[in-house]
């Protein structure tokens, strides 16, 4: 069978292609926007690439087309594929129809950290010896690869709460059927999809009510909405993670590097990690519950947590010159921001740290964050703000808002000289971004190692 992707680069859809590929399917794909790593990974794979607009990659005619949902009517494939009525579908209806049906799916949830949780579930399954399949919206350092069949039963899949298609507005998460899910938080976010936090509570609600009730739905016991979503009528039993719930922990260093791990308040283990931050803990716990859900010791998972590497794009380490550290996150919420700034503040103490951010999201795009940007960059020593020439509003106001000197700026070159003309050694530069950000990391690490080599 032929299938071809529309969408393929997105990190989903690029997931989608990946698996289509190791069923022993004929894959091809197309798109707009390329960059890596999920561009690398398609090519390393053999998948062909067309753009998205050109017709003739619908020569020949290929069995299936798969189209992602950042597709919609008035694209030239999508009408070329209604006109000439060739069978379609979702990426998540695919990934249900061909993969799932048969699996132990083991589902992560929220507005924050699916993509890190989801690894570190594979990741503790795979140590155990279970070979689990997974879709992760992202590359985990552990497998060098966001996607793989794995062997039955368990399949590890990143649950989004985006919506699955332009013919199919209910979110990606509810074709997933899972038997463990967690729900890690619950926020207003995808305001281009959702009109307020009760439409998000909504789907979350359509995907508790597919958890059966020999299945398990893990949680902290802090989320208001998540409760709230449970509290509209729950069939499977739950596990919390909190003070004085089922899980919580003790004993955690200043920067979360080292924490005990306790069931119903005794402690079963201490984990001690290369990781920061209290939302890294909360998604290490979730994971080992998860895991434990599905037959692994906790004190096995705890054992593979300290041998966890982080995924691509979250607070990866890109390269350091002269002693000045640049990382690439993927934080594009106020919440995530703060949590990422956090961690990186306890573990460098008072050095100085530059955060670049784009508000590349199509809800930060949108402004629907534009009060609350501000006060995420506190913990920032200086904050340099890129104002793409199609965003939706002026960033004017909330640079006047933040701290820390904050200043911004409408051209990635000219980013790239404030910053070797201002960091030192002992400098950390944070850049935050959803997308490519026009190559700026790469570019910032070969004018440091120019302006330090003269």
């Amino acid at each position: 069978m032929h299938v071809h992707i529309l969408g393929i680069c997105g990190t989903f859809m690029g997931g989608i292609a990946l698996l289509a590929r190791e069923l022993g399917y004929t894959v091809s794909g197309s798109d707009t926007n390329v960059y890596p790593p999920m561009s690398t990974q398609l090519e390393n794979a053999g998948i062909s690439l067309s753009q998205l607009d050109d017709i003739t990659q619908f020569k020949p005619t290929p069995d299936l087309v798969v189209i992602g949902n950042a597709l919609s009517r008035g694209k030239p494939a999508v009408e070329h594929v209604l006109d000439n009525n060739l069978a379609y579908t979702s990426g998540p209806e695919f990934l249900a129809n061909y993969l799932l049906k048969d699996r132990w799916v083991l589902a992560v949830s929220g507005t924050h950290g699916k993509t890190t949780t989801s690894s570190m579930l594979a990741w503790i399954l795979e140590y155990a010896g279970l070979k689990p399949g997974f879709l992760i919206g992202g590359i985990p350092e552990n497998f060098g690869m966001s996607a793989r069949i794995g062997n039955e039963p368990f399949f590890v899949v990143e649950a989004d709460e985006y919506d699955t298609a332009f013919f199919d507005k209910r979110s990606k998460f509810v074709h997933y059927r899972p038997r463990t899910l967690i729900m890690n938080n619950l926020e207003y976010d995808h305001a281009d999809i959702f009109p307020d936090i009760e439409a998000i509570k909504r789907q979350f609600h359509h995907l508790v009510r597919t958890v059966p009730g020999n299945g398990l739905i893990i949680a902290p016991d802090t989320e208001t909405h998540i409760k709230e979503v449970i509290e509209m009528g729950c069939w499977t039993p739950l596990e919390y993670f909190g003070k004085g719930a089922t899980w919580d922990i003790d004993n955690m260093s200043k920067d979360a590097s080292s924490f005990d791990v306790l069931i119903e308040k005794k402690k079963v283990g201490t984990l001690t990690w290369e990781l920061q931050g209290m939302h890294n803990v909360n998604n290490a716990v979730m994971a080992i519950a998860a895991a434990r859900h599905a037959g692994v010791p906790v004190a096995q998972g705890i054992e593979a947590m300290s041998q966890f590497k982080n995924v691509k794009r979250r607070m990866e380490v890109i390269g350091t010159v002269n002693d000045i550290t640049i990382y690439d996150d993927f934080a594009h919420h106020p919440t995530a921001i703060t949590l990422t700034l956090d961690g990186l503040r306890n573990k460098v103490g008072d050095a100085r740290i530059f955060s670049v951010l784009e508000p590349r999201s199509n809800t930060m795009r949108m402004g629907v964050h534009k009060d609350t940007l501000a006060a995420s960059l506190d913990k920032s020593t200086e904050v340099i703000f890129y104002q793409p020439a199609d965003i939706d509003w002026n960033l004017g106001d909330v640079v006047k808002s933040v701290k820390p000197p904050a200043v911004l700026m409408s051209d990635i070159d000219a980013i790239i000289a404030s910053l070797v003309e201002k960091t030192k050694p002992g400098d950390h530069v944070l850049i935050m971004s959803n997308g490519g950000f026009g190559g700026i990391h790469q570019k910032l690490l070969t004018a440091l190692k120019s302006h330090y080599s003269k």
